[in-house]
C-alpha cells in the first residue's frame, strides 16, 4: 500500500500540517520534528506528489534530461554527472532518451511537462521542432541550437577540431581522412569541422572528408595514415581495422577522438583525443537552468567552456 501524508504523521507523531511543513520547507520547524518527520518518510518510502506541489505554485524538484541516446560513453557520463550534481541540490532528474527520433522527443517533451518538471535540459539532435520555438518554460541546451531564447552551453568545439588538427600536422601525417559527422544544424558541433579545415588549411596540409556512411565501404590502411574521427567510439572502430592489418598505433598511423569520456581514458589510453571537461559543463548547465527558473524573461548568455587534448 502506497503511504499518505495521514501515515507519517502518525509514526512520527505530529500533525499533518506539520509534515506538509516539513516537505515543502516552510516556517519555523525545530531540528528534532524535521529529523523524526523524514525518518518516518524513509521508514514508510512515503514521496510527496511532485504534480501536487507543483498545482500549489511550488517547485517539483523534478529536472528532465533529453539527450539522443546512452549508448555514448560521454552522454553516458554527462547524464550521470547531471544527476549526481542535481541530487545534491535537493533535484530528481527524469531522463529521456530521443533516440535521435522525432516523434520519440515530441511525446518526451509532452511528458516531462505533463509532469510539471521545473526544467529541462536538452542534447538533443532533433533540431527544428516546432514545441522548442514556442516554448516559455526553462531550457538550457548542450551543443545545440534549439531556438533564439533558449541558451546554449558547451564547450570549445572549433579549438577542439584545431588541436586534433595541429597534433596530425605535429606527427606528419601525409595522407589525412576527416570524418564529417553530418550534422546539418546551426550547432556548435559544426564548429569541430570548421576548425579542423582551417588549421588544415593554414599549413596548407591536403585531406580527403569521408561521411560516417562511408567507413565501412573505407580501407583507411591502404588509404590513410591519419584520420580525424568525429569521437571516441567510431576513432576506436577505425583503430581496430588498421590493426587487422597489422598496423601499430601511432607509429604507423595516426587516429584522433573527439570527447575523453573517463571509460574511454582507461580501456583506450593510447587514443589521442579531444576532452570535454563533463564536470564543469555539468556545473554550468545546471546553473544556466536554475538561472533560467529564477529570471524567466531575463537573456541568458551561451557558456563555451575550453577543451584540451590529451594525447
Amino acid at each position: 500500500m502506497v503511504a499518505k501524508l495521514q501515515d507519517v504523521a502518525k509514526l512520527a507523531g505530529v500533525s499533518v500540517t506539520t509534515v506538509s511543513r516539513v516537505i515543502n520547507n516552510y516556517g519555523s520547524l525545530s531540528e528534532k520534528t524535521i529529523k523524526k518527520v523524514h525518518q518516518a518518510m524513509n521508514q514508510l518510502n512515503y514521496q510527496p506528489n511532485a504534480l501536487a506541489r507543483a498545482m500549489q505554485g511550488k517547485p517539483s524538484k523534478f529536472i528532465g534530461l533529453i539527450f539522443p541516446n546512452l549508448t555514448n560513453p560521454f552522454f553516458a557520463e554527462l547524464v550521470n554527472e547531471l544527476e549526481h550534481q542535481l541530487f545534491l541540490k535537493g533535484y530528481k532528474t527524469i531522463i529521456a532518451s530521443s533516440a535521435e527520433n522525432r516523434e520519440i522527443e515530441h511525446e518526451y517533451l509532452n511528458m516531462l511537462f505533463a509532469n510539471q518538471v521545473d526544467g529541462i535540459i536538452s542534447g538533443s539532435h532533433n533540431l527544428g521542432i516546432e514545441e522548442y520555438q514556442q516554448l516559455t518554460a526553462p531550457i538550457v541546451s548542450f551543443d545545440r541550437y534549439l531556438s533564439d531564447n533558449i541558451p546554449i552551453v558547451a564547450a570549445d568545439s572549433y579549438r577542439g577540431g584545431k588541436l586534433a588538427a595541429r597534433f596530425m600536422i605535429q606527427h606528419q601525417v601525409d595522407r589525412l581522412a576527416v570524418i564529417i559527422d553530418e550534422d546539418t544544424s546551426v550547432s556548435p558541433t559544426l564548429n569541430r569541422l570548421q576548425g579542423v579545415v582551417d588549421y588544415l588549411n593554414d599549413q596548407e596540409h591536403n585531406f580527403i572528408t569521408l561521411t560516417k556512411e562511408e567507413i565501412d565501404q573505407t580501407d583507411f590502411a591502404e588509404q590513410f595514415d591519419g584520420v580525424i574521427a568525429s569521437n571516441d567510439v567510431q576513432a576506436l572502430k577505425i583503430i581496430s581495422q588498421y590493426r587487422q592489418s597489422g598496423y601499430q598505433v601511432n607509429r604507423d598511423f595516426f587516429v584522433t577522438g573527439y570527447d575523453g569520456s573517463q571509460l574511454i581514458c582507461q580501456i583506450a589510453p593510447q587514443l589521442p583525443t579531444v576532452v570535454q571537461p563533463i564536470h564543469a559543463l555539468a556545473e554550468n548547465l545546471i546553473s544556466t537552468l536554475f538561472e533560467r527558473i529564477a529570471n524567466p524573461r531575463k537573456k541568458i548568455e551561451s557558456v563555451t567552456l575550453p577543451v584540451k587534448f590529451r594525447e
